[in-house]
């Protein structure tokens, strides 16, 4: 959200120009005061009208320090207004009762006119000169009038044009003053704004980082360093030394100010952290502080393993798009040589084996496509209960399972989810699949089920079987690409089938299961969410 600067805001900027005019104001009144009751006042000509001057340069005094008393109590426009009217008016009736003082007081006003327009807005500022100028002129008239009173009109005049030249310049120079602010104003708040934005950024980083000043304390820490610190980040900000904290990282940074190149061996910080490579830098070109970069390796090597996926999959594409030709003419040939009557039974094992092992090799290619294509999802709203069905009843007329079972069943019916319905078949193919080859005991019959039910709202789409279960060393690799522990797999089924959940808003994890069996569960997003 932008801030933005009104005019008001601005005027504050003006208090100390405000109190500046409202000490001279007193000065004014003082000077005045001094020419009336001080040592001097039998120097000038003797008052025109003595009370009147006597009263108007005691009240004008009063006021004065009565405007610098509530100088910040009032708004700057309202105490300058009030202040340049209490100048026209004790001024224009001490130059009539005073007239050896009069220019004088003239010039004075001049002063009080251009901080009056510096304050005020132009209109206003404008309005104050010309009511100088009217005052003067009627103070003119009214000197004139009174008997052997005689001064020349060009000195009203002079006067006038100073006024409204003065005020011109003053006011010009105050608006520019309030932009100048406005933009300082502004650009402070965005910068305060992008500073929020840098510090959100650092501390939201999961590379961790950490200042060190020049004596070698730490003095800040973003979240990934403390993290990877342990108990040791708790104590970032009472400024612990780095070299007490973590020491083996304080004799790299030390060796890093002495020779400019640093170790970049992995190091563990804590006993339970994942080890992390450092790097340094310092904070300012001739600055002593430094910045220490943690890098977490286990981040690094995810990076290299997405990169590696990606520079393999485009290979493996081309590749299996190479594969896929003479696999299909070696099928067409055994399918014809299959047909012929000149085949001996031997041989025609022999086809058979070949036949097979050409399938499998199909099936390795279709799952190195897919994991190419990466086709993107189209969610549509299932009926999990029904999909479930319907697939059980489509996988028995097209696989032979023999003595296995296949079934499903739903804790309740009507439970709906968003899944692309030809990517969910996708993903259920290779669970029941796998659950049919590896999920039975020895010996026995497999016996798989798909269970559908609800879990905090979620739709849930398990997969079970009735065998040894899998070990806990080899859970945590289970969806690794081509991590397999059957010779005769690709490693790819599982990975492919977790990344098509994924993109459908979806999870795909193994459960445990207490005594024998195991289970995949399929966590797919529910409608609203």
């Amino acid at each position: 959200m932008q801030t933005v600067v009104t005019p008001l805001d601005a005027d504050h900027v003006l208090y100390r120009e405000l109190r500046l005019f409202n000490l001279y104001r007193v000065l004014e009144a003082a000077l005045l005061v001094l020419l009336v009751f001080g040592p001097v006042a039998g120097i000038i000509e003797i008052p025109r009208h003595e009370l009147l001057g006597r009263s108007v340069v005691i009240a004008y005094l009063f006021v004065s320090l009565l405007t610098l008393a509530l100088g910040r109590r009032l708004d700057v426009r309202v105490s300058a207004g009030a202040g340049i009217a209490a100048d026209l008016f004790f001024g224009i009736l001490a130059m009539h009762s005073i007239p050896s003082a009069g220019t004088g007081i003239a010039l004075m006003l001049m002063f009080n006119i251009g901080a009056a327009a510096l304050l005020l807005p132009p209109r206003v500022a404008f309005a104050a000169a010309g009511v100088a100028v009217a005052a003067l002129m009627g103070e003119y008239v009214w000197t004139s009038a009174d008997e052997g009173a005689h001064r020349a009109l060009s000195e009203p005049v002079m006067f006038a044009i100073g006024y409204f030249a003065l005020a011109t310049v003053m006011n010009v120079l105050g608006r520019q003053m309030r932009e100048s602010y406005e933009i300082a104003a502004l650009r402070t708040t965005e910068n305060e704004h992008l500073a929020q934005v840098n510090e959100l950024i650092i501390r939201r980083l999961r590379t961790g980082v950490l200042l060190v000043d020049a004596s070698g304390r730490m003095k800040l820490a973003n979240e990934a360093a403390t993290a990877l610190l342990g108990d040791v980040g708790d104590e970032v900000h009472g400024f612990r030394e780095l070299a007490v904290a973590v020491p083996e990282l304080g004799r790299r940074l030390v060796a890093w100010r002495e020779t400019g190149s640093s170790d970049d061996t992995p190091l563990r910080l804590a006993a339970d952290q994942p080890d992390v490579i450092p790097r340094f830098t310092r904070l300012q070109a001739n600055s002593e502080q430094a910045l220490v970069f943690l890098d977490d390796t286990s981040l690094v090597s995810q990076r290299a393993e997405s990169i590696t996926l990606a520079t393999l999959g485009r290979f493996s594409a081309s590749l299996a798009h190479e594969i896929r030709n003479p696999l299909a003419a070696m099928s067409y040939a055994v399918q014809l040589l299959e047909e012929s009557d000149d085949i001996r039974p031997a041989d025609r094992r022999l086809l058979e084996i070949i036949h097979q092992h050409v399938v499998r090799m199909n099936g390795i290619v279709e799952n190195v496509l897919g994991l190419a294509r990466r086709e993107p999802a189209k969610p549509e709203v299932i009926e999990v209960g029904a999909f479930a069905r319907q697939f059980v009843q489509d996988y028995l007329v097209s696989h032979g399972i023999e003595s296995d079972t296949v079934a499903s069943a739903a804790s309740q019916p009507g439970i709906n989810a968003l899944f692309d319905p030809r990517q969910l078949h996708q993903v259920t193919t290779v669970l029941v699949h796998n659950a049919l080859t590896y999920g039975r005991m020895p010996g026995e019959s497999a016996r798989v089920t798909l269970r559908v039910s609800l879990d905090a709202g979620q739709p849930i789409l398990d997969v079970l079987d009735r065998g040894p279960g899998i070990p806990e060393p080899v859970r945590n690799r289970l969806f690794r690409p081509f991590f397999t522990t059957s010779s005769h797999g690709t490693g790819l089924g599982l990975y492919i089938a977790r990344e098509l959940c994924r993109a459908n808003q979806a999870s795909l994890d193994y459960v445990p299961t207490p005594g024998v069996g195991g289970c995949f569960r399929i966590r797919m997003s529910a409608l609203g969410r």
